[in-house]
Protein backbone atom coordinates (compact mmCIF):
# COMPACT_ATOMS: atom_id res chain seq x y z
CA UNK A 1 0.00 0.00 0.00
CA UNK A 2 1.45 3.56 -1.32
CA UNK A 3 0.00 5.81 1.82
CA UNK A 4 0.92 5.12 5.12
CA UNK A 5 -2.23 5.60 7.67
CA UNK A 6 0.47 5.51 10.22
CA UNK A 7 1.80 8.26 9.20
CA UNK A 8 -1.14 10.22 9.95
CA UNK A 9 -2.08 8.63 13.22
CA UNK A 10 1.53 8.43 14.85
CA UNK A 11 2.22 12.16 14.35
CA UNK A 12 -1.46 13.49 13.91
CA UNK A 13 -0.22 16.20 16.91
CA UNK A 14 2.42 17.70 14.37
CA UNK A 15 0.10 17.66 11.76
CA UNK A 16 -2.45 20.11 14.14
CA UNK A 17 0.81 22.22 15.33
CA UNK A 18 1.57 22.62 11.42
CA UNK A 19 -1.96 23.81 10.58
CA UNK A 20 -2.51 25.75 13.85
CA UNK A 21 0.46 27.67 12.50
CA UNK A 22 -0.61 28.37 8.94
CA UNK A 23 -4.17 29.62 10.39
CA UNK A 24 -2.29 32.20 12.72
CA UNK A 25 -0.27 33.38 10.17
CA UNK A 26 -2.67 33.56 7.23
CA UNK A 27 -5.43 35.15 9.37
CA UNK A 28 -2.50 38.06 10.76
CA UNK A 29 -1.09 38.56 6.94
CA UNK A 30 -4.58 39.08 5.62
CA UNK A 31 -5.55 41.40 8.15
CA UNK A 32 -2.01 43.29 7.98
CA UNK A 33 -2.18 43.09 4.51
CA UNK A 34 -5.35 44.42 3.88
CA UNK A 35 -4.85 47.44 6.17
CA UNK A 36 -1.78 47.74 4.19
CA UNK A 37 -2.74 47.30 0.83
CA UNK A 38 -6.04 49.67 1.37
CA UNK A 39 -3.36 52.63 2.41
CA UNK A 40 -1.09 51.67 -0.92
CA UNK A 41 -4.37 51.78 -2.95
CA UNK A 42 -5.20 55.11 -2.14
CA UNK A 43 -1.82 56.19 -2.70
CA UNK A 44 -1.78 55.11 -6.18
CA UNK A 45 -5.49 57.24 -6.60
CA UNK A 46 -4.34 60.37 -4.87
CA UNK A 47 -4.34 63.23 -7.09
CA UNK A 48 -0.55 64.10 -5.12
CA UNK A 49 1.71 62.92 -8.00
CA UNK A 50 4.87 62.53 -5.63
CA UNK A 51 2.53 59.61 -3.40
CA UNK A 52 0.78 58.49 -6.49
CA UNK A 53 4.42 56.99 -7.58
CA UNK A 54 5.20 55.77 -4.24
CA UNK A 55 1.89 54.14 -4.33
CA UNK A 56 2.17 52.59 -8.00
CA UNK A 57 6.07 51.66 -7.64
CA UNK A 58 5.45 49.45 -4.24
CA UNK A 59 3.04 47.81 -6.26
CA UNK A 60 4.92 46.77 -9.37
CA UNK A 61 8.07 46.40 -7.25
CA UNK A 62 6.59 43.69 -5.08
CA UNK A 63 4.59 42.31 -7.25
CA UNK A 64 6.98 41.50 -9.88
CA UNK A 65 9.77 39.60 -7.66
CA UNK A 66 9.18 36.10 -6.00
CA UNK A 67 8.14 35.60 -2.96
CA UNK A 68 10.80 33.91 -1.41
CA UNK A 69 13.11 36.83 -2.16
CA UNK A 70 11.34 38.98 -0.21
CA UNK A 71 11.09 36.29 2.57
CA UNK A 72 15.32 36.23 2.52
CA UNK A 73 15.65 39.48 2.32
CA UNK A 74 13.85 40.00 5.64
CA UNK A 75 15.31 37.54 7.67
CA UNK A 76 18.84 38.39 6.02
CA UNK A 77 18.96 41.29 4.83
CA UNK A 78 17.06 43.67 7.99
CA UNK A 79 19.27 42.47 10.69
CA UNK A 80 22.59 43.28 7.98
CA UNK A 81 20.84 47.24 7.65
CA UNK A 82 18.99 47.46 10.96
CA UNK A 83 21.16 45.66 13.39
CA UNK A 84 17.43 43.74 14.53
CA UNK A 85 17.13 40.35 14.18
CA UNK A 86 13.68 39.08 13.65
CA UNK A 87 12.46 35.47 14.50
CA UNK A 88 11.39 33.33 11.58
CA UNK A 89 7.65 33.38 12.02
CA UNK A 90 8.40 37.41 12.41
CA UNK A 91 10.10 37.31 9.27
CA UNK A 92 7.45 35.28 7.64
CA UNK A 93 4.86 36.85 8.35
CA UNK A 94 6.50 40.03 6.94
CA UNK A 95 6.96 38.77 3.59
CA UNK A 96 3.63 37.17 3.56
CA UNK A 97 1.90 40.67 4.13
CA UNK A 98 4.76 43.29 1.96
CA UNK A 99 3.72 40.76 -1.14
CA UNK A 100 -0.01 40.15 -0.53
CA UNK A 101 -0.17 43.83 0.12
CA UNK A 102 1.02 44.60 -3.11
CA UNK A 103 -2.00 42.33 -5.30
CA UNK A 104 -4.86 43.69 -2.39
CA UNK A 105 -3.70 47.20 -3.30
CA UNK A 106 -4.35 46.79 -7.20
CA UNK A 107 -7.65 45.09 -6.63
CA UNK A 108 -9.02 47.50 -4.20
CA UNK A 109 -7.56 50.40 -6.71
CA UNK A 110 -9.72 48.60 -9.45
CA UNK A 111 -12.60 48.77 -6.95
CA UNK A 112 -12.19 52.81 -6.13
CA UNK A 113 -11.87 53.60 -9.86
CA UNK A 114 -15.35 52.08 -10.49
CA UNK A 115 -17.06 53.83 -7.76
CA UNK A 116 -18.45 56.94 -9.73
CA UNK A 117 -16.85 60.09 -9.38
CA UNK A 118 -20.01 62.06 -8.19
CA UNK A 119 -19.59 60.40 -5.03
CA UNK A 120 -16.60 61.97 -4.19
CA UNK A 121 -17.63 65.18 -5.39
CA UNK A 122 -20.83 64.40 -3.16
CA UNK A 123 -18.69 63.62 -0.27
CA UNK A 124 -16.62 66.60 -0.61
CA UNK A 125 -19.09 68.68 -1.20
CA UNK A 126 -20.61 67.86 2.28
CA UNK A 127 -17.65 69.05 3.77
CA UNK A 128 -15.27 66.22 4.17
CA UNK A 129 -11.43 65.98 3.23
CA UNK A 130 -10.53 63.75 0.97
CA UNK A 131 -8.89 61.35 3.08
CA UNK A 132 -12.34 61.39 5.27
CA UNK A 133 -14.56 60.79 2.09
CA UNK A 134 -12.11 58.14 0.91
CA UNK A 135 -12.12 56.29 4.26
CA UNK A 136 -16.21 56.72 5.18
CA UNK A 137 -17.76 57.16 1.66
CA UNK A 138 -15.07 55.59 -1.32
CA UNK A 139 -13.40 52.45 0.30
CA UNK A 140 -16.67 50.81 1.84
CA UNK A 141 -17.99 50.83 -1.80
CA UNK A 142 -15.02 49.94 -3.32
CA UNK A 143 -14.13 46.59 -1.18
CA UNK A 144 -17.67 45.47 -1.49
CA UNK A 145 -17.41 45.14 -5.00
CA UNK A 146 -13.64 43.37 -4.67
CA UNK A 147 -14.47 41.15 -2.31
CA UNK A 148 -14.28 37.93 -4.55
CA UNK A 149 -10.73 38.94 -5.62
CA UNK A 150 -10.20 39.59 -2.42
CA UNK A 151 -11.09 36.38 -1.33
CA UNK A 152 -9.04 34.80 -4.22
CA UNK A 153 -6.13 36.75 -2.90
CA UNK A 154 -6.87 35.26 0.60
CA UNK A 155 -6.54 31.67 -0.98
CA UNK A 156 -3.71 32.29 -2.46
CA UNK A 157 -2.09 33.87 0.65
CA UNK A 158 -2.96 30.60 3.05
CA UNK A 159 -0.79 28.35 0.01
CA UNK A 160 2.26 31.06 -0.02
CA UNK A 161 2.54 30.44 3.44
CA UNK A 162 4.22 27.17 2.87
CA UNK A 163 6.95 29.91 2.45
CA UNK A 164 7.74 29.49 6.02
CA UNK A 165 9.46 25.96 5.84
CA UNK A 166 12.16 27.58 3.84
CA UNK A 167 11.99 30.23 6.74
CA UNK A 168 12.03 27.29 9.47
CA UNK A 169 9.31 28.62 10.91
CA UNK A 170 6.66 26.48 12.26
CA UNK A 171 3.76 26.23 9.71
CA UNK A 172 1.78 22.66 8.46
CA UNK A 173 4.67 22.28 5.59
CA UNK A 174 7.46 23.06 7.83
CA UNK A 175 6.03 20.27 9.90
CA UNK A 176 6.06 17.79 7.47
CA UNK A 177 9.47 18.23 6.84
CA UNK A 178 10.33 17.05 10.36
CA UNK A 179 7.86 14.50 10.23
CA UNK A 180 10.03 13.30 6.61
CA UNK A 181 13.02 13.55 8.44
CA UNK A 182 11.32 11.21 11.08
CA UNK A 183 9.81 8.56 8.88
CA UNK A 184 11.64 8.41 5.83
CA UNK A 185 7.90 8.16 4.18
CA UNK A 186 8.29 11.05 1.74
CA UNK A 187 4.75 10.36 -0.48
CA UNK A 188 2.41 9.68 2.52
CA UNK A 189 4.11 12.53 4.71
CA UNK A 190 3.34 15.24 1.90
CA UNK A 191 -0.22 13.31 0.72
CA UNK A 192 -1.37 14.13 4.62
CA UNK A 193 0.05 17.35 4.33
CA UNK A 194 -1.95 18.09 1.06
CA UNK A 195 -5.22 17.15 2.97
CA UNK A 196 -4.77 19.55 5.11
CA UNK A 197 -4.21 22.43 3.00
CA UNK A 198 -7.20 21.29 1.47
CA UNK A 199 -9.21 21.09 4.94
CA UNK A 200 -8.30 25.15 4.98
CA UNK A 201 -8.68 25.76 1.06
CA UNK A 202 -11.87 24.21 -0.57
CA UNK A 203 -14.00 25.93 2.35
CA UNK A 204 -12.60 29.27 1.18
CA UNK A 205 -12.88 28.12 -2.32
CA UNK A 206 -16.97 27.42 -2.22
CA UNK A 207 -17.13 30.92 0.05
CA UNK A 208 -15.47 32.63 -2.83
CA UNK A 209 -17.68 31.18 -5.58
CA UNK A 210 -20.49 31.98 -3.28
CA UNK A 211 -19.20 35.80 -2.99
CA UNK A 212 -19.33 35.69 -6.78
CA UNK A 213 -22.24 34.84 -7.50
CA UNK A 214 -23.97 37.31 -4.61
CA UNK A 215 -21.26 40.47 -5.47
CA UNK A 216 -20.79 41.91 -8.98
CA UNK A 217 -16.94 41.36 -10.34
CA UNK A 218 -15.13 44.49 -11.22
CA UNK A 219 -13.92 44.64 -14.81
CA UNK A 220 -9.37 44.20 -15.07
CA UNK A 221 -9.51 43.46 -10.76
CA UNK A 222 -6.89 41.04 -11.52
CA UNK A 223 -8.05 38.01 -8.61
Amino acid sequence: MLIQFSVLTEHLDRYLIGLGGTVAASVVSLLASFVLGAMIAVLCITPVKPLQWVGTAYVEFFRNIPLILIAFFVLVGVPLLTGTVLVPFISGLTALTVYTSAFIAEAIRAGIQSVPQGQMEAARSSGLTYLQAMRYVILPQAVRLVIPPLGNQFLNLVKNSSIFTVLSASDLMYQADLINSDTFDTFSTYIFAALFYLILTIPLSFGIRYLERRFPRVKGVEA
